[in-house]
């Protein structure tokens, strides 16, 4: 029996229940949780702006120690530190073969049909898997390729949002825009996610990166992080002042919060040939798009799911530079807290004055 919060209902406070987790089956890997980072995506779930399977359990950014392996699993052992990812992917479609991991449908890597399942109540009612993870509880049951293995020094409390907030924030830099040295940045909310675009923008060499907030408090952060100017997102003139300050626009426009207005806005701060990179869960509803004289300028907008990341190979990396101080994990996390204030986190969350929570598991 393990410990973990359920969701029952959108719009509904989640509760600490007891749940069973399976024996670890053939490239399955059973991970004690250390710490598990407080993330909009999972926000999108509990508010019920994104459907899921219910009962479930939210959580996908953590980090923790492998404590068994099922057979033929090959890339991590039990003592081994891992982060996970939510981009589990099987290795074998036409996403994987063409180095486009992180679109990997990720069938191969779920239970099938008629197996039991993962999770489930003492009674046997299964609990739906969020994710391929499900990360706010005690233990994790997910397959191999929902996790790689890092240095054993590596503090898990820290590295557990390198699993999606840094990866996919850095992965914009580096995967989707590709940032050139010189170029200029503006980050488009500063949260988890914005923070680690613009510590990224910073190591790829960016000449000019461009925090855009409405809170005076995280572009300070930002600042500390690497921005060289910061912009109130709620001002009037924060599109105008982006231009004049970039000499005609930004080269890249990362937006990382998921409102329209902020995907807008993104758009609206491109120079001729400047690329706008949407990284924030948008309403289902909603249409970002570019205007014919947008396109005739040469302007472009992409989405870059979970920063176009290839994780066993990027985290590692992400992780050597945070041990040589290039990445500040420690500014991104704002608190600490038990698996028991998991709702504090999440009114924290909503109302977007701090910048990550992270639950440790004891």
């Amino acid at each position: 029996m393990l410990k973990a919060a359920i969701l029952s209902q959108p719009k509904a406070p989640l509760t600490i229940e007891e749940v069973v987790v399976s024996k670890p089956g053939p490239r399955e890997v059973l991970i004690r949780t250390a710490a598990t980072g407080v993330c909009r995506s999972d926000l999108h779930f509990v508010d019920g702006a994104y459907p899921h399977a219910m009962p479930c359990i939210p959580g996908h950014e953590a980090a923790g120690i492998v404590e068994q392996v099922g057979s033929e699993v090959t890339t991590v052992k039990p003592g081994d530190a891992v982060v996970t990812c939510l981009s589990a992917f099987c290795g074998h479609c036409e996403f994987c073969v063409t180095g486009r991991m992180s679109l990997c449908l990720g069938g191969d890597t779920r239970r099938k049909p008629g197996e039991p399942p993962r999770l489930a109540f003492a009674d046997g009612t299964p609990v739906n898997q969020m994710l391929n993870l499900s990360a706010y509880a005690e233990q994790m049951l997910i397959h191999e390729h929902a996790c790689v293995a890092i240095d054993p020094e590596m503090p898990l409390d820290r590295a557990c949002v390198i699993g999606c907030a840094v990866t996919t924030g850095a992965g914009a830099v580096f995967n989707a825009a590709d940032v050139t040295p010189g170029e200029t940045v503006a980050v488009v909310g500063c949260g988890g996610v914005g923070l680690a675009v613009v510590n990224a923008a910073k190591i790829a060499g960016a000449g000019r990166i461009i925090a855009v907030d409405p809170v005076p408090e995280k572009r300070e952060i930002a600042k500390k992080l690497g921005a060289t100017d910061a912009v109130d997102a709620t001002s009037e003139t924060a599109v105008a002042e982006i231009v004049e300050l970039t000499k005609g626009g930004v080269d890249h426009a990362i937006e990382a919060v998921g409102r329209p207005q902020s995907g807008e806005l993104a758009v609206k701060v491109l120079r001729r040939g400047g690329t706008a990179t949407i990284l924030g869960m948008m309403p289902l509803t909603h249409q970002t798009g570019l205007s014919a004289l947008d396109l005739l300028s040469g302007k472009k907008l992409q989405g870059a799911l979970m920063g176009a990341n290839r994780f066993p190979v990027e985290i590692p990396r992400l992780v050597d530079f945070y041990m040589r101080g290039m990445l500040d994990l420690d500014t991104i996390i704002a608190e600490r807290v038990p698996l028991s204030e998991i709702n504090h986190a999440f009114d924290q969350l909503r109302k977007g004055d701090t910048t990550r929570s992270v639950v440790v598991f004891e």
